[in-house]
């Protein structure tokens, strides 16, 4: 399925290549439980699935890859109708993201993985984690939707809607703006790359497929809270990676579920909503400590 003009699909596809330039990485399409889907892998060791954020792409654990894969074999998927994946062809809801996840898992994972869900992935891994106990050897929530009422700070919630209804360089960066601690910091830090990010992400946030992906996704499974006694019911050892300066979900969300239920909560400074791409070295200690 066809969802951009050939150009558009070339401006997007030279820069998701940039951004993969120089790491170790295996890449692959697979069909999963009747969705097209597009995965990473590298490293070596017990699996360890990695989960994006809402509208986003399996390219932005570029900054943790090299660490996490000193110990584990990662996967990383773009959720269906996201990135380079395709929708599946009857549509999506949450029987069917349960199944493509089933299908990833039992395809790709030697054993049973390590779930790490960042923003929508973490309600998407928290919700499997409820009906799929035996699945998981551990789940990893980051910056998680699904614990509590979603309630952004006004100014995020400006940003997202800004640069949804509007994709484009200025747009981006006002967002940016508030879901980094310092985006300055990070575009320093990322140099070319944060370019090559900045203009696929524009490029996806323009596409109509992943528009609709991303609005089912969120309205099923990503804001909809997970009821207590779901969360309560999760068998699965679980742990929080919370960023101080959350402006989405913000950190008492996560104080209040570590205690609540007893998760370890492991928080990082000088982040916001996305601690592995902020504070990558900071995030790969905290997802190794057991």
């Amino acid at each position: 399925m066809t969802r951009s003009t050939p150009q558009h699909v070339n401006t997007g596809e030279t820069a998701r290549q940039q951004l993969l330039e120089g790491l170790d990485i295996t890449e692959q399409t697979i069909d999963l439980a009747g969705n097209r889907t597009a995965v990473l892998e590298t490293g070596d060791g017990p699996p360890l699935v990695l989960l994006h954020g809402p509208g986003e792409f399996k390219e932005r654990w570029i900054r943790v890859l090299p660490g996490l894969s000193r110990t584990h074999s990662v996967i990383a998927p773009d959720f269906p109708g996201h990135g380079q994946s395709d929708t599946h062809p009857d549509g999506l809801d949450a029987d069917r993201i349960f199944a493509w996840l089933d299908a990833l898992i039992d395809q790709q994972c030697s054993g049973r993985p390590v779930l790490v869900g960042h923003i929508l992935g973490g309600s998407v891994a928290a919700r499997y984690a409820v009906s799929r106990p035996d699945k998981l050897d551990r789940l990893v929530l980051v910056d998680s939707l699904g614990l509590a009422k979603f309630r952004p700070h006004p100014r995020f919630a400006l940003g997202l809607l800004g640069f949804m209804a509007r994709p484009g360089e200025a747009s981006h960066r006002r967002f940016m703006g508030q879901c980094l601690a310092n985006a300055d910091t990070v575009e320093h830090a990322m140099g070319e790359k944060w370019e090559a990010l900045r203009r696929y992400s524009v490029d996806r946030a323009k596409d109509p497929g992943v528009k609709a992906a991303m609005k089912t996704l969120m309205s099923q499974l990503g804001v909809p809270p997970i009821p207590a006694a779901d969360l309560a019911s999760i068998s699965t050892p679980t742990e929080l990676v919370w960023g101080r300066d959350d402006r989405a979900n913000r950190l008492r969300i996560a104080e209040t579920a570590s205690k609540r239920f007893g998760w370890p909560l492991h928080v990082i400074d000088d982040a916001a909503d996305d601690p592995p791409m902020e504070q990558p070295d900071a995030f790969v200690a905290a997802l190794l400590t057991t």
